[in-house]
């Protein structure tokens, strides 16, 4: 099935561009792979507002599965600047591919013609839902 799969931060952004980009992409799954979503930090985006905005402004689902999340373990040392992205997103990737996350990906897009993959991306730091796209994208080729 070919499919088109962007990625969407939960960050520094406003919910008008958010939900915007929802639709104009004609989004039907909203693929939430944070590991933490639930705190008030996430304003809009926290996970149970999220899935009601997500059906009611986007008309998409929306689905949140912390199996394509980082883990803590290599998450907190790059939120810290300890490892730089090259090394994080080299880790998630190895993390994922152990998950077999490709046809974990598969499962949740089930017949989903477009996906967003909700990630962390801020203009100082990269997300590993960028690296999660790159990867369906080389398993699609």
């Amino acid at each position: 099935m070919s499919r088109s799969v962007i990625t969407l931060s939960a960050y520094q952004t406003t919910a008008e561009r958010f939900f915007t980009t929802l639709v104009d992409h004609k989004v039907d799954l909203l693929l939430d792979v944070r590991l933490h979503n639930t705190n008030q930090l996430c304003g809009f985006t926290k996970q149970r507002d999220l899935a009601y905005f997500a059906r009611v402004i986007a008309h998409c689902d929306y689905l949140h599965d912390v199996e394509l999340a980082p883990s803590q373990e290599l998450l907190q040392p790059y939120l810290h600047h300890d490892i730089d992205f090259d090394e994080y997103a080299s880790g998630y990737r190895a993390l994922i591919e152990g998950r077999g996350g490709i046809a974990i990906f598969d499962r949740d897009a089930g017949p989903h013609a477009s996906v967003a993959i909700l990630g962390t991306a801020t203009k100082k730091r990269r997300s590993h839902a960028e690296v999660l796209a790159q990867m369906v994208a080389e398993a699609t080729k």
